[in-house]
């Protein structure tokens, strides 16, 4: 497993790997009807390339073949905004390596912390990445109710 940067042949891959870890992962935590509201379907290709021309980091991990297996995403003010692994590299070290690659990041940034809104298994991870939970948040999605958890992380 290799952690790169993002790159522009990567946007439709980034949506469905989103779309299975949605309906993979977090189906463990979350309802089917939430898992719905919260990605009925693959965004378009547009959607992610969009997000990483933004300015934010992007960094994948990708097989042998180079073919991306993970993601995750570090706004300029510390945020992590998405991070999602297939189903099939779940539990597999893949987003330990992707989350180490970005707090590398962010201490070359001179970021003093890191901030994310959780989901119920990103929250068992990033507990385990010496993040502090801030407490539970209700949000809605598609008319749905949803929930995650607000954490941060002070570097030093």
């Amino acid at each position: 497993m290799k952690i790169r940067g993002f790159r522009s042949e990567d946007a439709a891959a980034l949506a469905q790997i989103f779309h299975a870890a949605v309906h993979g992962v977090s189906a463990r935590d979350y309802s089917p009807e939430q898992c719905a509201a919260w990605s009925p379907e693959p965004a378009p290709a547009e959607v992610w390339q969009g997000r990483a021309d933004d300015g934010r980091f992007v960094f994948v991990a990708v097989n042998a073949a180079d073919q991306p297996q993970g993601f995750i995403e570090l706004e300029r003010d510390g945020h992590i905004d998405c991070f999602y692994c297939h189903p099939d590299v779940a539990g597999t070290g893949v987003g330990l390596a992707l989350y180490q690659q970005l707090e590398a990041q962010a201490r070359d940034l001179g970021l003093s912390s890191l901030y994310v809104e959780a989901s119920e298994a990103a929250k068992r991870f990033f507990i385990r990445q010496g993040f502090t939970d801030e407490g539970r948040r209700e949000i809605e999605r598609r008319g749905v109710g949803l929930h995650n958890y607000r954490m941060t992380k002070a570097l030093s």
